[in-house]
């Protein structure tokens, strides 16, 4: 038994969800923020066996497209005063995607 961890962009959990679903796959969804943008996502565990991994994975990637977006960065001045610096463009979305096995599992 594998345990799939899959953080995505918030925008896309829907999409994923349905189309895991439609596969008979069952997923749970945790309400979780990044580090960097500070943004709202979706972590989500999905438990498969082993064989089921490829084919979980090849979902995740179809649904979960990274994009380029504008994000403005603030910048401290000498005195601590926050002041705009300029935009940067930052890849969002797409998946990060752990594999792990699963020693022991119950349902009850």
């Amino acid at each position: 038994m594998k345990l799939i961890i899959a953080i995505i962009a918030n925008a896309d959990a829907n999409a994923l969800i349905d189309a895991l679903v439609k596969e008979k796959l069952s997923v749970t969804k945790l309400a979780t923020s990044g580090g960097f943008l500070k943004r709202k996502n979706a972590t989500l565990l999905i438990g498969v066996s082993g064989d089921e991994v490829e084919h979980v994975v090849s979902i995740i990637k179809k649904n979960c497209k990274s994009r380029k977006e504008i994000v403005p960065m603030m910048s401290r001045a000498g005195d601590g005063s926050l002041y705009d610096a300029q935009n940067i463009t930052v890849p969002v979305g797409g998946a990060t995607i752990f594999v792990v096995d699963v020693e022991q599992f119950e349902r009850v």
